[in-house]
């Protein structure tokens, strides 16, 4: 899965930038962006709708939760899942798998609460402003993917 980025040719052109040396550069940056736009969706959120009756402020758990999900998906590298370059420690290979296993329970749980709150807390009740639902779903989904981007997006062969 990691490597769906080697086989992209980028049109005709004489520029000769060799893709595959930049790709953990793109990859980075593409997440980072869609982590901001998660983000940045959120806080328009809040700041558009500050009453408590419109945009209940615990709805900002999902995407701390996702963004804790973040970083512990991206804290184990994809070596130390295989077991190639963990074998010291307390847990070692076996508690790789099971912090990355529980960073991608908390990202998916995020999510489904993210439409949970969508369609439970601003479809179904048929309120007049949907928005807050919305960005709450935006900004998970966003982190969701970046942090997929951010995982299986670079690639370790340079880092050994």
């Amino acid at each position: 899965m990691s490597g769906f980025l080697d086989g992209i040719r980028c049109g005709d052109c004489e520029c000769n930038v060799d893709w595959a040396e930049r790709r953990n550069t793109i990859a980075s940056v593409a997440a980072g962006v869609l982590f901001f736009t998660g983000w940045w969706i959120i806080i328009d959120a809040a700041v558009k709708y500050p009453d408590d009756g419109q945009f209940h402020h615990a709805y900002h758990t999902c995407g701390v939760i996702a963004t804790v999900a973040f970083l512990m998906i991206n804290a184990v590298s994809n070596g130390q899942v295989r077991g190639d370059s963990y074998s010291e420690g307390c847990i070692g290979q076996t508690g790789a798998r099971v912090w990355l296993f529980i960073g991608f329970m908390l990202a998916f749980g995020s999510l489904i609460a993210s439409m949970w709150i969508l369609f439970g807390g601003f479809v179904v009740p048929q309120k007049h402003v949907v928005y807050p639902g919305i960005a709450v779903f935006f900004q998970n989904a966003f982190i969701f993917f970046g942090g997929l981007v951010f995982k299986f997006g670079r690639t370790e062969d340079l880092w050994q």
